[in-house]
């Protein structure tokens, strides 16, 4: 479990304006009597391949080969916590703006928003050559700098992976988490309004919810390719610097594959 916690730890108010003008006239109103709090999960379900920095190796010659591919587990959480969090930021900001509250406004209904994520990257072990037909353990099929799906191994089976490659896990397809207010007037908002709040944040966060493959990979372009600035934008905020793959391979499809442990949750 990450706790996003932060000015702009989550996600409510802001895509309400009328409510967030509402809460205005009272200064951003205080903390629930008694700490009590407001909580709401949502999970957001991306498409069926990964970029390699939802993914994670401890083979050293992956770093090399595969820009952008997490060193553990550990990384690409925190990268999902920097990610989920400043995409929530820049979302309430802008709704904030729009209903013409002020800054401190906007910054006291934020502090008592808090933000939960759940997710499970894909460990890929094991550097295998792409020029190899037949993979003898498990392994990560990455095309330029998208997972795409997994191979079985070889074992009795003589085809080649592309052949017999199935579906990556769904778990870590999606990202589950809840949203917390301790304000009294967010904490008392109706089903339809809390729902109207996770929807607008997971316009944001279903079609990554990472990827700094929106620049290279020909069908999250065609896809997702309006999330390109937000996730630029996002990472450069949060202080992450993602590391760009090659143009060329991606656009060669250049396949490598790698040695890969699903575990369960």
């Amino acid at each position: 479990m990450i706790i996003l916690t932060n000015r702009a730890g989550s996600s409510s108010a802001p895509f309400m304006i009328l409510l967030l003008t509402s809460i205005s006239t009272v200064f951003g109103c205080g903390a629930i009597p008694g700490g009590q709090t407001s909580t709401r999960t949502f999970t957001a379900s991306g498409p069926s391949n990964l970029p390699v920095i939802a993914v994670y190796t401890d083979n050293n010659a992956a770093f090399a080969l595969i820009p952008g591919i997490a060193t553990g587990k550990d990384a690409v959480q925190a990268f999902a916590q920097r990610f989920a969090m400043q995409t929530v930021i820049d979302v309430l900001e802008i709704e904030g703006r729009r209903a013409l509250l002020p800054d401190f406004v906007i910054s006291n209904i934020l502090g008592q928003l808090q933000v939960s994520t759940t997710y499970e990257p894909l460990l890929c072990k094991d550097l295998k050559r792409p020029e190899i037909p037949q993979i003898a353990m498990e392994s990560c099929i990455i095309v330029g700098s998208t997972v795409t799906g997994i191979c079985p191994g070889a074992g009795r089976n003589m085809m080649p992976c592309q052949m017999v490659a199935r579906a990556i896990d769904g778990k870590h397809l999606s990202l589950s988490g809840t949203l917390t207010t301790t304000n009294i007037i967010m904490a008392n908002w109706s089903r339809s309004m809390w729902q109207n709040v996770v929807d607008r944040a997971l316009r944001l966060l279903r079609s990554g919810p990472f990827g700094s493959h929106l620049y290279t990979s020909p069908t999250w372009n065609q896809e997702y390719g309006f999330l390109t600035n937000v996730f630029h934008s996002a990472t450069t905020k949060a202080g992450i610097s993602i590391p760009q793959s090659n143009p060329t391979r991606d656009a060669n499809s250049t396949i490598s594959t790698y040695n890969a442990e699903q575990r369960e949750q």
